[in-house]
């Protein structure tokens, strides 16, 4: 499955809960936010070369990891969160935060952040080996940069309408693709 569902299907909501020692339904609120804007995130780093380049390596590192919480390494993860959204990472969380339920949840946020972003790499390393088993035709969110696949398959994850209301409302202007 190659849809921003299916990515979000993958995290472990419940172990996440526990460890961070919040309700299911408050992380999974979390998580169903932050997984598009990490992906948004990537798509607009994907738009030039450079990040293309740097996010091409950051699938190779993550090709076949584990998606188990017990094996994901959250230094990592923020090392991800940090390159994904460089100086904008704090309003990225705040606005994540806001569209999740409110201001207090932006500590949630930032802890779900570097948990999640190895999932996606995970994930999104393991439909780029599948080759063109992505919705690409349905690709126009990831912007028109001759980084072909990598921008294909985030552009089709992003096409959903939860990946657009994340995005293109809540956080286009932050990641470089919307208004503001």
């Amino acid at each position: 499955m190659s849809d921003l569902d299916g990515l979000i299907n993958l995290i472990p909501v419940g172990d996440i809960a526990k460890k961070l020692g919040i309700d299911e339904s408050v992380a999974k609120t979390a998580i169903a936010v932050a997984v598009p804007a990490i992906v948004g995130g990537l798509a607009a780093n994907a738009k030039d070369d450079k990040g293309a380049s740097s996010l091409q390596n950051a699938l190779g590192a993550h090709a076949g990891k584990s998606t188990k919480l017990a094996d994901i390494d959250e230094e990592d993860g923020q090392k991800i969160v940090n390159n994904v959204f460089g100086s904008k990472k704090n309003e990225v969380v705040a606005a994540v935060a806001e569209k999740s339920g409110g201001v207090d949840m932006g500590a949630i946020v930032a802890q779900i952040l570097p948990i999640i972003a190895p999932i996606v790499l995970a994930f999104v390393a393991q439909q780029m080996t599948k080759g063109s088993s992505a919705p690409a035709a349905e690709a126009p969110a990831s912007g028109g940069s001759s980084n072909g696949g990598i921008g294909d398959l985030l552009g089709g994850l992003l096409s959903s309408p939860q990946g657009q209301d994340v995005v293109g409302g809540l956080l286009g202007g932050l990641l470089g693709g919307g208004k503001k």
